[in-house]
């Protein structure tokens, strides 16, 4: 199992930024993918931004430029940094992953998820 607990959720104004983390804990696969979700209710689920564990990343097109994902490996921590943050960015951030197969050297997909935070909630106000 892997546990998964993100951090650093908050209000900021419209224009401002964030930093998201996540720390992984338990049985940590040495080939994954790791990637951040967000859900405001009565909408589907959006995979944000996602991260192998060889550094590929995958971002949604509408954070292109405004958001990164990184990962520290020697401390099992994924985070996200959010520019220029908008009002209607405003949802539930959870991040997620999953195990691929060892000799995987591709770009991670927002599918398949198997591992789960509780999430953090992220306000932008306008």
């Amino acid at each position: 199992q892997v546990q998964l607990v993100e951090s650093g959720g908050g209000s900021v104004q419209s224009g401002g930024s964030l930093r998201l983390s996540c720390a992984a804990a338990g049985n940590t696969p040495s080939s994954y993918c790791m990637a951040w979700f967000r859900q405001t209710p009565g909408k589907e689920r959006e995979g944000v931004a996602a991260i192998s564990s060889r550094g590929l990343t995958t971002y949604v097109d509408s954070v292109k430029g405004r958001f990164t994902i990184s990962q520290d490996n020697a401390k099992n921590i994924l985070s996200l940094q959010m520019n220029s943050l908008e009002h209607e960015e405003t949802a539930m951030y959870s991040c997620a992953a999953k195990r691929t197969l060892w000799y995987f050297r591709g770009s991670c997909s927002f599918g398949e998820y198997g591992y789960w935070g509780q999430g953090t909630q992220v306000t932008v106000s306008s």
